[in-house]
Order: C-alpha cells, then structure tokens, then sequence
C-alpha cells in the first residue's frame, strides 16, 4: 500500500506529467501483481504504484511483486483462482494462451482512443488475436545491426538498404579477411533471431504469426527460400567459424577485435562493447536490410505488457491504470535515467540522450509498419522453438542438412499444435 499526497502535491504530479489523461475518480483496491523482481525494474514498479495510488485519493493500490521464474510457474492459477486486478505479462503469442483460456479481458475499447490508437501503432499487431487487443505495452528494446564504422570506412562502405547492398558489402568484408558478422550460437536463441529476421524481410510478418501459429508447413517453398536467403550469407563464409562454441558474450570479442564487422543482436550488447574499448566513433547501427520489397519491414522488439484478468473485481480502476502507463510521460519517465535501460512504446515519448536508443525509438516509431515481433522462443511454442533453434543451429554449421532439419521441424509441428 501506498500513503496518499496531498491536495497540492497531486496538484504538483499533474502538472509534472504523472497523471493519467482522464483522472477518472476511482474507488476501492486495485490490485497489481508484477514479476519485475529485479532490483532496478521493481523499483520502477513501486514507483508507478506509488504515482497511480497518489492521483486517486479514494483508490488504494497493492502491489504484490513475485519473483520472474515463480511467476511463470503461477500466472495460471491466480488468474484462474485469485486474479488481481492488474497483472504484467509479454505480447503476441506469449499472452495467446490466457487470451484463448479466457483470463484476460478485451481492451479494444482502450485502443480505440486516440491517445493509445494512435501513439501505440507499432504494437497493435503484437497486442491483438482474433482482431481484439488484450493489453497495453510499456515498454520495449530494438534489435538490429551493430557494426564497425570505422572499419566500413576502411572498406569504403555504406549502411546498406536492401539485400543486395548487404551481400555485395559481406564480399568486401569477407575479402578484407573478416567475418561479416559474429555470433555465438551455443545456446542457439541468436540463430532464432537471425530466423526471425530473414523470414520477416523474405515473407512478411503476417506470414511468420502463420509459422508461429502452426498454420503453415516448415517444408512450404515459403520457408525454403528463407534458408536460401540465410545460405548466401553462410556459403560466402559470412559468419564466424565455430559459432557453436560460443554464447553470445563470447561471441563480443571478434567484434572488438575488428576479425568480424556486424552483430545482428537485442540493444543490450551496446553496454559490453562499450565496455570492451568501441566507443561510438567505432560503433553505429543499422535497420536489418530489406529483402523482399513487396512486404513491409517488421522488427524483433520484445515487449512487456500490462493485462486486466477476466475475472478482475476493479476493472475501472484497472483501465486507468492501462491508460496511465500507456500515456507519454509515463513512459519517458519509467525509461529514462536508466530506470528500465529500454525504450518507450508510446511515440510522441522522449528518450535518453544515446544514439542507439535515439536510433531504436525512431525506427521502431516510425520506420517499422510491418509490426513488432517479440522473438523466437517467445513466439513459438516452447517444445517448437526448442527443436527449430537446434535446427538453425546446424543449418548454420551443416547447410546441407536442410531437408532433413526441415522434415524434423515438420514433424514437430504436427505433434504441437
């Protein structure tokens, strides 16, 4: 629970951008349950408990904070048993098991206002099933292309734009004796995202739901031509060698080193190769190429989210809430200063003074229609995205192996779903 302002100091959280738009008069308990258990992330939580409970003088808040792994286990039973009113969760299919199991409530009404429909737009596809939005985002991070500028002016490069600039510039890096890009796939999720990637640019992000969703074979021509696309890149010797060797931080080095020039990675790899010595005369990004111009360009961007049980007691209350953590000023404040790290979702937010999350913000705000994916195992079935990252894996290392990588894949599919 949360002690209550006074008159003048929720006078002084409106005019400094706490308050939500409709400052509805709101009464009884509104119970939040959250697994952002982490120090840093709880302490954000806390804190919009604390702001929402001080703007409604006759609303209390409780805010019950679970440890991640133990929420995981339990979301289930208590929005099943004990739901509270307010509870965070992931987009896309992480939430479509609640969604078809009927615990969370539909929020269409919430996305047809324009302060959410029109500042939330580049997650709408990622909060909808059956043509219904079943929360709110508050934030998320980019992924895409971290490279070496100073290197690529060596080399006498440009970012590239579409598939051919990437091939063409990977022959020049290539030539030059490096790898056009690193990557660790020991524990196989960054092979999910270089999937991810080539199969939205290759078909579409309506067509990667279809895979996600099991509605399409892994032996479709669709998806033949994505691994075509990916073995460019491995039979002109693109990647490093031996990535199955390494995780991801491991993986940092022969970028520092200059020995590969790219890393296709979430904006959390900023920080350790800021650390390692390429500070941002060394370090730029750029949006994952197009390839197939007939489809628009959708992004990996995992997002947290805020639910409303089905069977919640304060959904008044719990509404607000959504549209107080949606709202723009919300969102900069509880993504700034390092509080999350990450990047708001609400476009007219601001964003610390980095260039990568300045350059994130953007392309995700704006450059980025095609819709926002959350990344593989998280879209996937957990026993699919298992199999398929094996799969990726030893395409990477044995591209040959596709038919039968493929046929594996299939058969899993129809054992899933």
């Amino acid at each position: 629970m949360f002690k209550k302002l006074t008159t003048a100091a929720a006078a002084l959280a409106l005019t400094t951008g706490l308050a939500s738009p409709a400052m509805a008069e709101l009464n009884g308990t509104l119970k939040i349950f959250s697994d952002m258990s982490n120090p840093a992330p709880r302490a954000v939580m806390e804190g919009l408990a604390s702001d929402f409970d001080a703007l409604h003088p006759n609303l209390t808040v409780e805010l019950t904070v679970i440890d991640r792994e133990a929420y995981k286990t339990q979301i289930r039973n208590f929005l099943s048993a004990n739901p509270p009113d307010v509870a965070n969760w992931y987009a896309a299919n992480r939430m479509g098991p609640y969604v078809s199991a009927g615990l969370f409530e539909d929020v269409s009404d919430l996305w047809e206002e324009p302060a959410i429909a029109d500042n939330l737009a580049s997650t709408k596809s990622a909060m909808t099933i059956d043509g219904k939005q079943w929360g709110v985002p508050y934030t998320y991070y980019q992924w895409g292309v971290y490279y070496r500028k100073d290197i690529f002016a060596e080399l006498g490069l440009s970012e590239p734009s579409n598939w051919d600039e990437e091939l063409a510039n990977c022959q020049k890096i290539v030539d030059s004796g490096r790898a056009c890009y690193t990557i660790g796939s020991k524990f196989l999720w960054t092979a999910g995202g270089w999937f991810d990637y080539l199969n939205m640019r290759t078909n579409g992000f309506d067509f990667h739901m279809q895979l996600a969703r099991g509605e399409v074979e892994w032996t479709d021509d669709r998806v033949r031509q994505t691994f075509a696309n990916w073995r460019q890149l491995i039979d002109m010797n693109g990647f490093v060698a031996n990535h199955q060797t390494y995780s991801w931080q491991e993986a940092l080095p022969f970028m520092v080193n200059g020995e590969a020039t790219a890393y296709l990675m979430g904006n959390f790899a900023v920080s350790p190769l800021r650390e390692a010595g390429l500070d941002d005369s060394k370090l730029d990004f750029y949006q994952f190429v197009e390839i197939n111009p007939d489809v628009e360009m959708a992004e990996d961007a995992p997002t947290d989210t805020f639910h409303i049980p089905a069977k919640a007691e304060n959904k008044e209350a719990a509404r607000e809430f959504l549209r107080f953590v949606a709202s723009a000023s919300v969102q900069t404040k509880i993504n700034s200063g390092g509080a999350l790290g990450q990047l708001p979702v609400n476009a007219q937010s601001s964003v610390d003074a980095d260039k990568f999350l300045e350059q994130g913000f953007d392309m995700l705000s704006s450059n980025s229609p095609g819709g926002v994916a959350q990344f593989f195992d998280r879209d996937y079935p957990a026993e699919m995205a298992a199999v398929a990252m094996e799969g990726f894996q030893e395409f990477m290392v044995i591209p040959d192996n596709l038919n039968e990588i493929l046929e594996r894949l299939e058969s899993v599919r129809q054992d899933v779903y």
